[in-house]
C-alpha cells in the first residue's frame, strides 16, 4: 500500500481539514467529502460564523467573515422564501428586523451587582487607605486612622456626600449609556449585534450558519424575569449572545428565528398567548415561581413530555460514581500516609480539597437536575438545570459526532452516557465547563433510555431499529451481518477487546464500536464526515493490519476502528468514502424546513 490522497468528491464551501499529520511509518489515505456545516476559520468567504467590526474596520475577536458579508449571503441565498415567512411572522415579535434593545435591567445583571458589592467591600476595608492617599497618613493618624472621625471633626460631610454621588452618578451613566449602545436586530438573512460605547462592535450571524439557539435562565435573572439567548454559529467564537431579554419574549424570538433559519414557507404560527397575570406584587411572584418550576415557558414550544426521565438519586449517584471520586479517596489516602510517616501538617489540607469537591459534586448534580429532551418542530430540545436553567434548541442536520459510553465503574448499575460533536467552537479563554456541559446530551441513563435518545437523534431510524443497534453496537462482540470486526490476528495490539472493534454502514451513518473497561458505541452522520483515513505502522504492516479513521469537526467524539485486516481496511476506505460523498450531496439539511425545488 502506498500513501495518498484520495478525494471524495468536491469539497465543500465549509471543509476542515484534520489537524492531526502523519507520523513515519504510517500510511496516510484520506478523502474529504463534501460538507455543508462544517468551518474553515481561514477563508475569507465564511461570513456567516460572527463577524466584529470597530468603526467599520474588522476586529479580531474570533469571529469569522469579512465586512461585506451581508450582501454574499444575500446573493448566495436568495431571501424570497424566508423574506415571505418574516411578513407572516406575528406583529408582536423582535425579529421584524428593526434595532431593539436588551432588558433595562441588563447592566445590573453583566456586572453592575458585583461592582456594587466589591465597592461595597473596598470602602469597608480599606477607606484609611483610600483616604490617607488624599490627605496624608500624618492627618490620619490624629483621628486614630478612622477618616469618618477625621470626616466630622473637619466638617466635611457635606463633600463626602458629594463625592459619593458624584461616583454613583457617573456609574450609572455608564450602565445606562452601556444599555443604549447595545441594541440587536433579527432580519430574514441574519442576527447582528451592535456594542460598545467608545469603541464600537457590530457582530453578525447568519441565519443558514446556526448550529444551535440555547436559552439561558441563572438564578439572580431569573428573579427579575430575564433570560439570555445564545445564537451558536458555526466557527471558533462565533456565538451571538443576547443577555438579557425577557423570559417571554426570549422564548418567541427564539421560534422566530428558529423558523427564518429553516426555510419553511406559509402561515408562522401566532404569538403564544401569555398567561393572564395578577395585579400587583402577587402577579410578580406567581410568574418568577412558575419559572423556577419549568425551565420552559411556552409548553407551545416543545412536546409536553420528555422522551427521558431521570430520577434525582441516578443522577447523584453518577456523579459520585465517577473516576472524581476515585481521584479523592488515592488523595486522601496519600495525605494520611504522608502524616503518619512524614509531615503531619498535611492533614489540615485534607478539609479545603474536602470542600472543594464536594462544591464539584453538588454544580455537577444541580446542572443535570430537571434534564429533558423532546422533539420539535426544529430540532431535539434539550434542557437541565435547578437554580439555573438551560434549554437548547439543536436543529436537524448540527449532530456531527454520536457517542454513547459506559465507564466502568457504571457497569453494575447498568448506565450509560451521550456525548456529542457539535461545529461550535468556544473562543480561547471562554467557560470550558460550559462547553463540556453543552457537549453532553444524556449525562446519565439506562439502555432503554439510549434506545430513545438514539431514535429521537437519528433520522430514519425506528425504535426497532435502535434497540437492535444498541443490543448489537453496545453489547455485541464478533461480526454479524452488518459489523466488520478485526481479524484474531489483532489480539497482540488488543488482548482484552479485540473482539469488540468493528463498524457498520447502517442507513446514513456510520458506526463504530470498541472497549472493553470502557464500552464505547460512535454514530457519525455520513453527511458530516469531512475525511477519511486509513494508517498503517510497522508492526501493523508485519501482521497485515491497518486502522481507519474518519474526521469531523472537533469535539471529544472520534470515530475510528483500529487493527483491521488488510482488505478490511482498504474496504473500510472505499465505502465510507462513497457513502459520505453520496450524502453529503443529498443533504438538505441547511434549509431543513424549505419546500423542495
Amino acid at each position: 500500500m502506498s500513501g495518498e490522497e484520495h478525494p471524495a468528491g468536491a469539497p465543500g464551501p465549509n471543509a476542515l481539514p484534520p489537524s492531526e499529520g502523519t507520523r513515519d511509518g504510517e500510511l496516510p489515505r484520506e478523502a474529504a467529502p463534501q460538507h455543508p456545516d462544517s468551518v474553515t476559520p481561514e477563508s475569507p468567504t465564511h461570513a456567516g460564523g460572527a463577524q466584529a467590526h470597530d468603526g467599520g474596520t474588522p476586529i479580531a475577536d474570533g469571529a469569522v467573515g469579512d465586512a461585506d458579508s451581508s450582501g454574499t449571503a444575500a446573493s448566495q441565498h436568495p431571501g424570497s422564501a424566508v423574506a415571505a415567512v418574516a411578513e407572516t411572522l406575528a406583529n408582536d415579535t423582535l425579529a421584524d428586523g428593526e434595532w431593539h434593545r436588551l432588558h433595562p435591567a441588563t447592566p445590573l445583571l453583566r456586572g453592575g451587582i458585583i461592582l456594587l458589592v466589591v465597592l461595597g467591600y473596598v470602602v469597608a476595608n480599606m477607606r484609611e487607605r483610600l483616604v490617607s492617599l488624599f490627605v496624608g497618613s500624618d492627618e490620619m493618624r490624629e483621628y486614630n486612622g478612622d477618616p469618618l472621625d477625621w470626616i466630622f471633626r473637619e466638617n466635611l460631610v457635606g463633600w463626602a456626600l458629594l463625592a459619593l454621588a458624584g461616583v454613583l452618578i457617573v456609574l450609572i451613566l455608564g450602565f445606562y449609556f452601556s444599555w443604549r449602545m447595545h441594541t440587536f436586530r433579527v432580519t430574514h438573512e441574519a442576527v447582528e449585534v451592535r456594542s460598545g460605547i467608545l469603541f464600537r462592535r457590530h457582530r453578525r450571524a447568519a441565519l443558514d450558519r446556526i448550529q444551535g439557539i440555547n436559552i439561558t435562565r441563572s438564578f439572580i435573572p431569573r428573579l427579575v424575569g430575564a433570560a439570555k439567548l445564545q445564537v451558536s454559529v458555526a466557527g471558533q467564537g462565533a456565538s451571538v449572545e443576547l443577555a438579557y431579554l425577557g423570559s417571554a419574549r426570549t422564548d418567541n424570538l427564539r421560534r422566530d428565528i428558529l423558523r427564518l433559519a429553516s426555510g419553511a414557507k406559509g402561515e408562522a404560527p401566532a404569538a403564544s398567548a401569555q398567561p393572564t397575570r395578577a395585579p400587583g406584587l402577587e402577579g410578580v411572584v406567581t410568574d418568577r415561581v412558575n419559572e423556577f418550576l419549568s425551565p420552559e415557558l411556552d409548553p407551545d414550544l416543545a412536546e409536553p413530555e420528555s422522551v427521558v426521565r431521570i430520577p434525582p438519586l441516578r443522577i447523584a449517584g453518577s456523579v459520585v460514581i465517577s473516576n472524581t471520586t476515585v481521584f479523592l479517596i488515592l488523595m486522601i489516602v496519600g495525605l494520611i500516609f504522608a502524616a503518619v510517616y512524614g509531615t503531619p501538617w498535611v492533614l489540615f489540607s485534607i478539609i479545603p480539597a474536602i470542600f472543594g469537591f464536594l462544591t464539584y459534586y453538588w454544580s455537577r448534580i444541580t446542572k443535570s437536575m430537571q434534564y429533558s429532551i423532546a422533539a420539535t418542530q426544529h430540532g431535539i430540545r434539550v434542557g437541565y438545570g435547578l437554580l439555573s436553567t438551560s434549554n437548547e434548541t439543536i436543529p436537524p442536520g448540527r449532530l456531527h459526532g454520536i457517542e454513547v459510553r459506559q465507564p466502568l465503574l457504571w457497569r453494575p448499575f447498568g448506565w450509560w452516557e451521550i456525548r456529542i460533536n457539535t461545529a461550535v467552537q468556544d473562543a480561547a479563554g471562554s467557560n470550558q465547563n460550559q462547553a463540556q456541559q453543552r457537549a453532553i446530551l444524556m449525562p446519565v441513563g439506562t439502555i432503554d433510555d439510549v434506545e430513545r435518545v438514539l431514535a429521537l437523534v437519528l433520522p430514519g431510524i425506528t425504535p426497532e431499529e435502535s434497540a437492535d443497534l444498541v443490543a448489537r453496537g453496545l453489547l455485541g462482540t464478533g461480526p454479524d451481518d452488518d459489523f466488520i470486526t478485526a481479524p484474531r490476528a489483532s489480539w497482540i495490539f488488543n488482548p482484552l477487546t479485540w473482539r469488540r472493534v468493528g463498524y457498520a454502514l447502517l442507513g446514513d451513518v456510520l458506526i463504530t464500536r470498541q472497549g472493553f473497561a470502557h464500552r464505547r458505541l460512535v454514530i457519525v452522520p455520513l453527511a458530516r464526515i469531512q475525511s477519511v483515513k486509513i494508517s498503517q505502522g510497522p508492526w501493523q504492516r508485519r501482521r497485515l493490519l491497518a486502522s481507519g479513521q474518519v474526521h469531523t469537526v472537533a469535539g471529544p467524539v472520534t470515530a475510528s476502528v483500529s487493527q483491521l485486516s488488510r482488505n478490511n481496511a482498504l474496504g473500510f476506505f472505499s465505502r465510507v468514502n462513497d457513502a459520505a460523498t453520496n450524502a453529503a450531496r443529498a443533504d438538505a439539511t441547511q434549509r431543513w424546513a424549505a419546500a423542495p425545488e
